[in-house]
């Protein structure tokens, strides 16, 4: 709360009572039952009521798709139909366009629908009714118990596409103001697009979904910070033009939009420990279209260079356990450059948490040119222009090309340093860097 953020997405925390691979949460054994080793289901509501408290919202990451093998079903399913493929547990295709594919062979997509994501996590059949019915009452228990402010659905494509349309249309019917985001881990927006609600599918496909995380532009930023300028159009030629396949989203400002998540390398190390790049890239992911996601730790520039290895993405978070030599919280034990990086991050968080206009606003981008990039929020009271610069020297950026949308404005607040900027001739770009401008 106090760094500004608004909402909080833990990991699941459901019993994962597993011999091995279980570090993640993602292997259910009890979907009624918090694992004792984080508390208890009374713990858990104690917790969302203390954030509700600071201004917090909980979001529970859920996972329909498997089990964990160490499920109490697994000594007596309740009935055999439960799991898909029990005999030969052949691990999914992981072709997840099958779903859309209108030339996919049904061969193929109950390879990657019914296929187990890994050995160790049994394949839930949701065409079974009994089971399709548990899971879906399973999420409106846990919402109505806890409290919560949303779900985040992990490999939302696996399970039965017809049955995630049912669990989505339930949830929303019972709570119409809810959100929930679906994990769908694709570079392509038309793939993502298919699950959102509202969109009107070749194959007929309904889904009542309201956001998806927003993959196809993490991939491209990430592309874009990472490349040196090309001999020809812009270093920010993939962002600017996945922006221009938006049309496809019935709701593009739902989508969650991340430097990074639990699944892959910390913004931080994607960038070479770029400082300059890591602004850049912070600034972007607050001030764009969309709904933020800041995975914990990116404010003090959390780093695992060298590894992969999952339980360094998502190492123990500084200053939360007795022994602790430096903390994240305090600030003690911090480099300059981190507590620099956090403050950097609280001010645009702050500052983004009541700007109606970077929830709501309209975007207009420009097309990139001479290794910048800008853009403008705007609405029918406020505007806000952002200038992404990653030159190597500072470069000054004339605003004639903006013109419709500067007009009547004279001069902008810098809302990162606080001084003022004329808006007459050039903006002086320092090298690598980034403005935000409240518009006056």
């Amino acid at each position: 709360a106090d760094m500004g953020f608004t909402r909080v997405w833990i990991n699941p925390v459901l019993e994962n009572a597993m011999e091995r691979a279980s570090y993640h949460g993602y292997s259910t054994t009890d979907f009624y039952r918090v694992d004792p080793r984080f508390g208890s289901n009374e713990e858990y509501r104690d917790l969302v009521a203390a954030a509700r408290k600071e201004d917090l919202g909980i979001i529970m990451d859920m996972i329909v798709n498997h089990i964990g093998n160490g499920h109490w079903w697994m000594d007596d399913l309740p009935a055999n139909t439960w799991l898909n493929l029990p005999d030969t547990r052949s691990v999914s295709t992981h072709a997840r366009t099958a779903n859309q594919d209108p030339y996919a062979s049904e061969f193929d997509q109950s390879g990657h629908a019914d296929g187990w994501f890994v050995d160790t996590m049994p394949d839930l059949n949701q065409r079974e009714p009994l089971l399709a019915d548990y899971l879906i009452q399973n999420a409106i228990w846990w919402t109505e118990y806890l409290g919560l402010s949303g779900i985040r659905q992990g490999t939302y494509p696996y399970p039965d596409k017809h049955f995630m349309a049912e669990w989505s249309r339930r949830i929303m019917q019972e709570y119409p103001d809810f959100n929930m985001a679906g994990e769908e881990w694709s570079p392509s927006p038309a793939i993502v697009s298919y699950w959102q609600r509202g969109k009107k599918n070749h194959d007929g496909y309904v889904s009542y979904l309201p956001g998806l995380f927003d993959f196809p532009l993490q991939i491209a930023m990430q592309r874009v910070l990472t490349n040196e300028e090309p001999p020809w159009g812009s270093v920010w030629t993939p962002v600017y033009e996945m922006f221009g396949h938006d049309f496809l989203y019935p709701d593009p400002m739902n989508l969650v939009i991340m430097p990074d998540n639990h699944d892959m390398s910390r913004i931080f190390t994607q960038l070479g420990e770029d400082y300059d790049l890591f602004r850049i890239a912070l600034a972007y992911v607050l001030t764009m279209r969309g709904v933020p996601q800041i995975y914990y730790g990116t404010e003090i520039l959390m780093s695992h260079p060298g590894t992969e290895a999952h339980g360094d993405l998502r190492m123990d978070f500084p200053g939360g356990w007795p022994g602790d030599e430096r903390n994240g919280f305090s600030g003690d034990g911090l480099t300059a450059r981190e507590r620099e990086a956090r403050d950097f991050v609280r001010t645009l968080l702050h500052w983004r948490r009541d700007a109606r206009v970077i929830h709501s606003g309209e975007l207009t981008h420009f097309v990139p040119e001479d290794g910048t990039y800008v853009y403008f929020r705007h609405d029918d009271r406020d505007s806000v222009m952002v200038v992404l610069n990653k030159n190597e020297e500072a470069f000054p950026l004339e605003l004639s090309r903006f013109r419709e949308r500067l007009e009547g404005y004279r001069e902008a607040h810098d809302v990162i340093t606080g001084e003022t900027q004329a808006l007459s001739g050039a903006l002086n770009l320092p090298p690598r860097s980034v403005l935000v401008l409240e518009l006056r």
